[in-house]
């Protein structure tokens, strides 16, 4: 999970870059390395929530052009973002 915070001069673009970079993201899940699961927005901030089958699959994902064109949005941001990583309990792995 990934929390950020835009600058309000930003709101807009902010959420479309984010948007953007969802959308690119979705289209991993044919081949299930990548699982997009939610993406909340409120006025300011985001809660971002990606889940990968593998740390391989992370590694991948942060290797792409679409990866590295959100992480342009860092000025785009208020505050650093917050990365909290979390590990499966359940349901099992072997079912996702």
């Amino acid at each position: 999970m990934v929390y950020v915070h835009a600058k309000s001069q930003f709101l807009d673009a902010f959420k479309q870059a984010t948007l953007e970079n969802a959308e690119k993201v979705s289209r991993n899940l044919a081949s299930r390395a990548l699982m997009w699961f939610n993406r909340r927005m409120t006025q300011r901030a985001s809660s971002l929530i990606e889940v990968y089958k593998t740390a391989d699959a992370l590694a991948a994902h942060k290797a792409t052009a679409h990866y590295e064109t959100w992480r342009l949005c860092r000025g785009m941001m208020g505050d650093a973002r917050q990365a909290v990583r979390y590990h499966n309990l359940f349901p099992e792995d072997a079912v996702w």
